[in-house]
Order: structure tokens, then C-alpha cells, then sequence
């Protein structure tokens, strides 16, 4: 049979080829290289032809490859020049004893055509590697190759794209796309017309999701740091998936759960899995056990054709497929569950955000929509309710997401922790939760030092005053809700969105920050109430014994919204040493039943259920018409104290001038303690 193999190479420049070496079966000479049945006679029987780093700036093109039948023997054939920039239509033609062909680092920006090789080889083994300028596989880009099983390692290259039927025709066997760092899109028909494949691997790649057709016959599927993929296809598709190598591990949370759901054992006519069970237990107890069919011409009593075993396992009904083994594993932050996890908490978790966005929504309404006066208590009371507000929109986003992926958040898990919602929702919930802790210290200390200079109004804090402690307060805790978002911890750790993230010392620092910023808000409150108690305890001026009751309410009240958080701060600074005490999945109680619910009832215990606000909402509501019975009354007492006030100034002239400031001085007071218990109590 005639060999003829002709390589050429055409040079456009002077060849520097100081390393290059001209294979034993070719010709060299400065212009071209040639192959032929006369140089093949020559050399002695060679089996691989090599092409590799010829660092020529002159080799632009490879012309044609030519095999009919080389020495009656396989051919491998790597090239690997990054001169190389273009490889001519039907370069590769007719090579049946091609087993093995590598086009790596090479500067070509067109896809090689490889239709015409019509390899005969079992096995065949294709290398396309390390090719940055090439950017797409196009369609039928393999068919006419070989019709036998392939294995395609098209790793590092530059691909952004993988065109629609782009492997038609082929019998995949391994494919190999790890490392193309820029490759975005399988098209969902690229498998379209292929067998196969049986391995895929897209590690490191940017894809989004893999096609929904030709995944059949994958079972097994590696993508390592493929961070874009987050979400998986239809898991019906994978139906013979044997083993995944995943990057997240709620993905591996949900293929379990399917494959656990889809293996289920079933008999038509016995009662499923307990029939299954009762037959491998029969069959470990006769195992061995089977019948002999002995040679009747033969004594040996063991019978010489041995022991046949008329049991078709192929037939049961009771037939354990293997078991799908699937990496990572879920770890303490990402357990196999829903975002609720428990179903009061489902539950829950709608009662209170309705109430925290219904409350705190009604007192904003009332107070920006009402005619009062906006005194130092109402202006502090708008940012709480803000700030409450802000958690119950945080808890609204997360119950609906709850809801929205009940049964099988795993398969949504990773869109919505690395998504722009969840990055939303954590944002509200450190903002609003840091904001209405600062909030409370600031009203506390308000009340400490109102109560401590009751008789010197020049030192009370005013509207300015406290607007600028609040942009101050402001500032502070949007610095702290953005950090997670620039990379100092993250909100995309747990389905709660909350930053848990204390992988990096700087990550551990702010959480560890963060709940020093809650517990030295405590320890103020604490100490500002103290302060309350020893003065209206030991009442040494007129009228601060009658507000004693008031001002141990109010301690009451904030000190029970302390005592709430008192179980979150302390698992949480323990878990931020790496000393977790509970679960990622009991942390929910305390997450959705003890921090959120001062949000809920602050509206109420400050605002809603106080005469203040009634006698507020019943002016606002006078204006469209309502309620009007009760604001009349409400302006006729307001108006009789104002006039009882005015003739108290005006009487006093003529005492003693330090009795003439005392006594304005403790009516006043007298008259705004009242209007504080009146805001603060029920």
C-alpha cells in the first residue's frame, strides 16, 4: 500500500530554527518541510511525528497533513509553535491511523478543520490547549473526525463560546473545557447529535448553566471554582449522574435530595421499600447458596460444570442503583434545609414582619402627616421607627424567599446568597438593627439628661442637637452595613444574609466590632437607668416623685429589648472566636424570634398604645374628617394648659427673683415630663 505523508511549511522570512529539529522521517530545508515515502524508507520505523516549539516568527502556515499509511503503525501528531497563526482548510485529511492529534500554543485565531481526518484509530485522543486567540467552537466542528469513542482535552484556551451542534457527529467519551477562564456559553443544543459525553469537566470557567440537552449520558461532572455557575440544569437530565464534583455546596444539597427522592424503591406488587428490604435480607442469608446441576457421567459429586445460579437480578423489581457521591459536602453555614428551617419559624417570621412594617409604617404616617409640634422625643422616635422599618422589610424579603423556594431552596441557594437581594437584605438588616440600637441610646441618654437638669432648660438637648447626634449615628452605621458589601466579610455566607463571614482576620475583626458596637449600647442604656433610678428614687425637687412610675417603665421597656438580644450577642461573639455553641439551623430561633422582635413591638410599647399618639393620629385623622368629637377635646385641653401656664408666668412677677426662676422652671418641667409620660406610657 502506498505512504505518502507531505508536511509543508511555508517561511516568509530568513529561519532562525537554532532549536528546532527536523524529524527522522522528513526532509528539511530553509522554505519547507516534507515528508515523504521516500524519506519514511530511510529512517528508521517511527511512530510519532513532532512539531513542537519551533519559535520561528517566519512559520505563518500549516498547508496539509497527508496520511494514507504510515509504516502500518498509529500516528500521534502534536504541534505546538505560536508562529503558528493559520491552519488551512482540509490541512488533516485522510489519516486513518491517527490516534492522537495536539494543536497547543499555537497562535491560530479560526478554529482547525478537522472533518476530513476520518480516523480509524479506537480511543482517539484530540489536544487543543493553550490557543488564547481562539474564541468560539463552531457548529459540526468535529464531525468527519472519527466515528470511534474521543477524548477531547480543549482546556485553556481562549473560548468564549460553544456554538450549536458543535460536536454533531462525535462520540464523546471525556471532555476536557477546564481553565477556559473566558468561556460564558454552552449553547443548549451544542451536544445536539452527539453521543456522550460520559465525563465533562468546566472547572474554572464563567459559565452561568450548562446545556439542557446531551447531559444524559454525563455521569460524572466536575467544576471546581466555576463561581459563575450557579445554578444547575434540570436535574431530571442527569439521570445517569454517578458522581459531581461541584463548587457549592447547596448544589450537592440538592442532586442528594433528587437522587435520594428518585431511588426511592418501588414494586408493583409488593409494598415498595419494606418488600426490598425483606429481599436483601433473604439474599445475604443464601448467599452462596444455589443449585447444582450435576454431570450425570462424571462421580466428582461437585458436578463439573460447578454451580449455576438461577437468579436474574436484571428482572427484580428491587434493582439499587449506585450511589451518587457528590463534593463539597454541606458544611455548619450551609446545612441541607430551607432559609426557615423549622416550620413555626415559617410561620413566625410572617407575624412579625407584618407587624414590624404595619407598626412602624403607622407612627411615620402619623408623625410626618400630623399638625404637632416636632419636639426633640417625636424627632427621635421617627428614626426608631425607620430603623425598625428597615428590619421588616429585611424579614418581608426573606420570608417571601422562604416561601418562593420552599422544599428546594438547594437548587436556588447560591442565585440568591450571591445575588443583589440578598446583598439588599443584609444591608437592611445591619443598618436597621445597628441604627435602632443607637436610636435607643440615644433616647435613653436624652431621657438621663433631661431628668438630670430638669430645672435648667438652657442645657436640655434641642432640635439641632440631636439632628446632628443622628447624622452622626447615620454615617456610623451605613459605614458599617457597606463594609460587607467591599469584601470585609460578606452577607452571602448564610441564607439569612447575615455577615458570618470570619474566614480572614479582617472579617473576624468587624463581627467582632460589631457586636462590641451592640453590647457597649447596652452597657450605656444600663448605666443611663441607673442613673434614672437613683434620682426618682431619692425625689428632692417638687414633682419628680409623680414621675418615678414613668421613668421605670421606660427603663422596663428598653431594658427588656436588651435582654432579647442578650442570647444573639453572646452566641454570636463566640461564634466569631471560632467557638460556635450552636447551630447554623438553632441560630435561626434566636435570628427570627429574639432579634427582629424588638422591631415588632417598639412601634407599639413607644408610640402606638401611648395617649400622645392617639391624641396625635385622632388630629390627623380630624383633618379627613374622623374622630373629630375626640381632637376637640384634645385642642380644649391643650388650650386650657397653655392658658393655665401663661397666668402662672405672669403671676410670679412679683416673688422673689430666684423664686421667679424657679417656679417657670418647674412648671415647665412639670409640663414636659408630662408630655413624656404621656408619649411613653400606655
Amino acid at each position: 500500500m502506498r505512504t505518502s505523508l507531505v508536511l509543508i511549511i511555508q517561511l516568509m522570512r530568513c529561519c532562525e530554527a537554532l532549536r528546532f529539529v527536523c524529524p527522522e522521517i522528513c526532509r528539511c530545508s530553509m522554505k519547507t518541510i516534507s515528508c515523504t515515502r521516500v524519506t519514511e524508507a530511510r529512517a528508521a520505523r517511527q511512530h510519532r511525528l513532532v512539531l513542537n516549539y519551533i519559535h520561528l516568527k517566519s512559520i505563518l502556515s500549516l498547508i496539509s497533513v497527508t496520511l494514507c499509511f504510515l509504516i502500518a503503525t498509529a500516528l500521534n501528531l502534536p504541534i505546538n509553535t505560536r508562529s503558528l497563526v493559520h491552519i488551512g482548510q482540509r490541512a488533516f485529511s485522510n489519516l486513518p491511523k491517527l490516534r492522537y492529534l495536539s494543536i497547543s500554543n499555537t497562535g491560530i485565531a479560526a478554529f482547525p478543520d478537522l472533518t476530513s481526518i476520518s480516523s480509524l484509530e479506537a480511543s482517539f485522543m484530540l489536544d487543543i490547549c493553550d490557543n488564547l486567540h481562539l474564541r468560539s467552537v463552531p457548529p459540526n466542528a468535529f464531525s468527519g473526525m472519527t466515528s470511534e469513542d474521543t477524548t477531547m482535552n480543549l482546556y485553556n484556551n481562549g473560548f468564549r463560546e460553544i456554538q450549536s451542534h458543535a460536536f454533531n457527529g462525535t462520540k464523546l467519551d471525556i471532555l476536557i473545557l477546564k481553565n477556559n477562564r473566558n468561556l460564558q456559553i454552552i449553547h443548549r443544543d451544542a451536544f445536539r447529535g452527539a453521543a456522550g459525553p460520559t465525563v465533562l469537566d468546566v472547572s474554572s470557567t464563567a459559565l452561568e448553566t450548562l446545556p439542557s440537552v446531551g447531559m444524559q449520558s454525563v455521569q460524572k461532572l466536575v467544576a471546581h471554582s466555576a463561581f459563575s455557575l450557579k445554578r444547575l440544569p434540570p436535574l431530571k437530565i442527569l439521570e445517569n449522574l454517578r458522581e459531581a464534583q461541584l463548587t457549592y455546596p447547596s448544589h450537592c444539597c440538592a442532586l442528594l435530595s433528587w437522587d435520594a427522592d428518585r431511588e426511592a424503591p418501588s414494586s408493583v406488587l409488593r409494598n415498595g421499600s419494606s418488600f426490598c428490604e425483606e429481599q436483601s435480607l433473604a439474599r445475604q442469608k443464601t448467599a452462596g447458596n444455589s443449585i447444582m446441576v450435576e454431570d450425570p457421567f462424571s462421580s466428582d459429586t461437585s458436578g463439573r460444570f460447578g454451580s449455576v445460579d438461577f437468579e436474574y437480578p436484571e428482572l427484580g423489581s428491587c434493582q439499587m442503583k449506585p450511589v451518587l457521591h457528590c463534593s463539597p459536602e454541606a458544611d455548619a453555614f450551609n446545612p441541607c434545609e430551607d432559609i426557615a428551617g423549622f416550620g413555626f419559624l415559617r410561620v413566625a417570621i410572617w407575624f412579625i414582619n407584618i407587624l414590624a412594617i404595619a407598626g412602624n409604617l403607622t407612627v411615620l404616617l402619623v408623625f410626618f402627616a400630623g399638625r404637632c409640634k416636632l419636639t426633640v422625643p417625636r424627632f427621635l422616635m421617627c428614626h426608631l421607627a425607620f430603623a425598625d422599618f428597615c428590619i421588616g422589610v429585611y424579614l418581608l424579603m426573606i420570608a417571601t424567599v422562604d416561601l418562593r423556594t420552599r422544599g428546594h431552596y438547594s437548587q436556588h441557594a447560591i442565585e440568591w446568597q450571591t445575588g443583589a437581594g440578598c446583598a439588599v437584605a443584609g444591608f437592611l438588616s445591619v443598618f436597621g438593627g445597628e441604627l435602632s440600637v443607637y436610636t435607643l441610646s440615644t433616647i435613653t441618654v436624652e431621657r438621663w439628661h433631661t431628668i438630670t437638669h430638669a430645672l435648667r432648660l438652657e442645657r436640655r438637648l434641642v432640635l439641632p442637637q440631636a439632628a446632628a447626634i443622628m447624622t452622626a449615628g447615620w454615617l456610623l452605621c451605613l459605614a458599617m452595613a457597606v463594609l460587607p458589601l467591599v469584601g470585609v466579610s460578606s452577607y452571602s455566607k448564610v441564607s439569612m444574609c447575615l455577615p458570618m463571614d470570619i474566614e480572614t482576620p479582617v472579617a473576624q475583626a468587624y463581627v467582632i466590632l460589631l457586636l462590641l458596637f451592640n453590647v457597649g449600647a447596652f452597657l450605656v442604656i444600663c448605666g443611663c437607668y441607673v442613673r434614672i433610678y437613683t434620682a426618682v428614687r431619692r425625689p428632692k425637687v417638687p414633682g419628680r416623685a409623680a414621675d418615678a412610675k414613668i421613668a421605670k417603665r421606660m427603663a422596663v421597656l428598653i431594658f427588656t429589648d436588651f435582654l432579647c438580644m442578650a442570647p444573639i450577642s453572646f452566641f454570636a461573639i463566640s461564634a466569631a472566636f471560632k467557638v460556635p455553641l450552636i447551630t447554623v439551623t438553632n441560630s435561626k430561633i434566636l435570628l427570627v424570634l429574639f432579634y427582629p422582635i424588638n422591631s415588632c413591638a417598639n412601634p407599639f410599647l413607644y408610640a402606638i398604645f401611648t395617649k400622645a399618639f392617639r391624641n396625635d393620629a385622632c388630629l390627623m385623622l380630624s383633618s379627613m374628617g374622623c374622630c373629630e368629637t375626640k381632637a376637640n377635646m384634645y385642642r380644649v385641653k391643650m388650650a386650657y394648659y397653655s392658658e393655665n401656664a401663661g397666668k402662672s408666668k405672669s403671676s410670679s412677677g412679683s416673688k422673689d427673683p430666684r423664686q421667679l426662676k424657679r417656679i417657670p422652671d418647674l412648671k415647665d418641667n412639670s409640663t414636659n415630663f408630662s408630655k413624656i409620660s404621656t408619649l411613653f406610657s400606655g
